[in-house]
This record gives structure tokens, C-alpha cells and sequence, in this order.
């Protein structure tokens, strides 16, 4: 009888292969929570037909057993990620049943008793690496949809500081972080300057409260084409740094396209060339996917 983990191994390997072989869609959404609701994956389905696009789906370990199935059948849409919490006591089998179910990665990790660095969070990082899954970190600020229920959360857990450890502790571990660590915003960027494992979505509040000065990002994305002892080998654009997220919650699917237009916006602002585009709504996550 073939035991569950090597059948969980064979599967997830067929996903790879499948993945692999498969055409690279337009566009790839590194956030995509999905809410539970059958009605909501129909429609995101839809509109991934429509745009040639696949989403990272961030999908709660409450809701796996209902989802999972529709993310085995539609592989080309969509990727599933668990949403777990790096506290919770029976974390390591919550990772487990996401890695045999064939999910890609983690996230988006969140709410943290401690840094995101501290040892005791280790033992998920090494699931992780030894499962070969992505990370998808939430970095600074956190929205407080309900400002009367007392909650142990603090944003200085959260920093995008907390991530450089993690990349450079497991260098094999491909992470994303969310919000480019708003407002942290030059922390973020130079932090993944030097790790290459390391990038970063720019969704939430960041290009809608910069909409006004989007060339802003010249000066945080800095080094493209600067060869120095200072900056990475071959004088990369910066940019790259950069991939597409558009962290759609509760459903609001509108929040997809309005993503779409505000990085189209910053990205035409700062002058970025349309290969490096392509590589932030696309290449880049679909090289990471199949690098895994």
C-alpha cells in the first residue's frame, strides 16, 4: 500500500509537471483571498478566462476540503496557497494536508505573537523550505475591521524588516511580501535589493494615496542599470522587485482590475519598459512557480 506522503509527493509532483508544461498566462495575482463562497470562485474563474490570468489563491484551512478540488481541476487558473497561523498549535499539520492536497505556498501569513524572525517560527519556515512552498508575508500596516473586539495585534511584528532574517536563514525560499511594507516603503526595497529570493506586491493603499506622485518609485527602485560593487550583479531593473497583487478580500472581485490600472499607471510613470512589465504581471511568478 502506498502511503499517504508518498501519494501527496506524486501529486504535487503531477502539478508541477502539469504547471510546467502548461502556457504562462498574462497575467498571475500573487493575493487572492478567497472568501468560501462557491458563487465567488465561479466568477473569479470567469474573469481568469477572461484576462488569461491565474491567481494565487489564499485559501483558510476551514475552507480546504471545499476548494480544493476546483483548484486540482482548473491548474491553469489557479494555485492555492494555505492560510495559516504561524501560532496556531497544530500549524505543522495544517501545512501537511495543504502540501498533500498540492497547494504551491503559505499565506498570507499574518497577525503574529512575535516577529515574523523569531526562532520559534522556524520549524514553519523549515516545512516550507522542505516542501519547496512560497511565502506570502502581510508587511506593515493592518486595516482593524472591528475596532471593539479587543485583538493581539501590532504592525511593529509585521515590519518588512522582519523578512531580510528569513531570506537569508533559507535561501531556498522564494518570498513575496505584501504592501512593499507600507509605509516602509525604502526598507522594503532595499532589503530585496540584496535578496533574491525576496519580492514584493504593491496592493492595498500604497498607489492609491501615491497616485499623485507615482514617480516616487524612481527613488525607491533606484538601482536599475547601475553597475557597482553596491548593487546586484548585471545591473537588473529594479522593478523586477516588483510582482502583481491585488489582495481581493470578501469577495470584491472590482478590486482585481482597479489593481490592474493603478500598477499600468505607476509602472507607465516611472518609465518602466514593457519587458520588465511583463515580467512584474507575469514572468517572474510563473519562473518562481516553476523553479519550486
Amino acid at each position: 500500500m502506498i502511503s499517504w506522503k508518498r501519494a501527496a509527493f506524486a501529486f504535487s509532483l503531477g502539478l508541477i509537471l502539469a504547471s510546467s508544461a502548461a502556457a504562462q498566462p498574462k497575467i498571475i495575482d500573487a493575493h487572492m483571498h478567497y472568501n468560501g463562497d462557491p458563487a465567488f470562485l465561479k466568477t473569479l474563474l470567469a474573469k481568469l478566462d477572461q484576462v488569461d490570468g491565474m491567481a494565487f489563491l489564499l485559501v483558510e484551512p476551514k475552507d480546504l476540503d471545499g476548494v480544493k478540488d476546483a483548484i486540482k481541476e482548473h491548474s491553469n487558473r489557479l494555485v492555492g496557497f494555505g492560510e495559516i497561523q504561524l501560532d496556531h498549535p497544530k500549524v505543522l499539520d495544517q501545512i501537511d494536508r495543504f502540501h498533500a492536497a498540492g497547494f504551491r505556498g503559505l499565506g498570507e501569513l499574518s497577525g503574529p505573537r512575535n516577529r515574523y524572525d523569531d526562532p520559534s517560527y522556524s520549524r514553519v519556515y523549515e516545512r516550507a523550505e522542505r516542501y519547496g512552498m512560497l511565502l506570502l508575508f502581510h508587511t506593515g500596516i493592518v486595516n482593524r475591521m472591528t475596532p471593539d473586539i479587543p485583538a493581539d495585534i501590532s504592525v511593529d511584528r509585521m515590519r518588512a524588516t522582519t523578512l531580510d532574517n528569513i531570506a537569508r536563514r533559507y535561501p531556498k525560499v522564494n518570498i513575496i511580501g505584501a504592501h512593499l511594507g507600507n509605509p516602509d516603503y525604502q526598507w522594503a526595497a532595499e532589503i530585496a535589493r540584496w535578496n533574491p529570493n525576496i519580492h514584493w506586491d504593491l496592493s492595498g493603499s500604497t498607489l492609491i494615496k501615491k497616485q499623485e506622485d507615482y514617480t516616487f518609485f524612481k527613488s525607491i527602485f533606484w538601482w536599475s542599470a547601475v553597475v557597482s560593487p553596491h548593487t546586484p550583479k548585471g545591473g537588473p531593473n529594479a522593478f523586477e522587485k516588483i510582482v502583481f497583487g491585488s489582495d481581493v478580500f470578501g469577495g470584491e472581485l472590482e478590486e482585481f482590475d482597479r489593481g490592474l490600472e493603478r500598477y499600468h499607471k505607476m509602472l507607465d510613470a516611472c518609465g518602466v519598459p514593457p519587458e520588465v512589465q511583463a515580467d512584474i504581471f507575469s514572468g517572474t511568478l510563473w519562473r518562481l512557480l516553476n523553479k519550486q
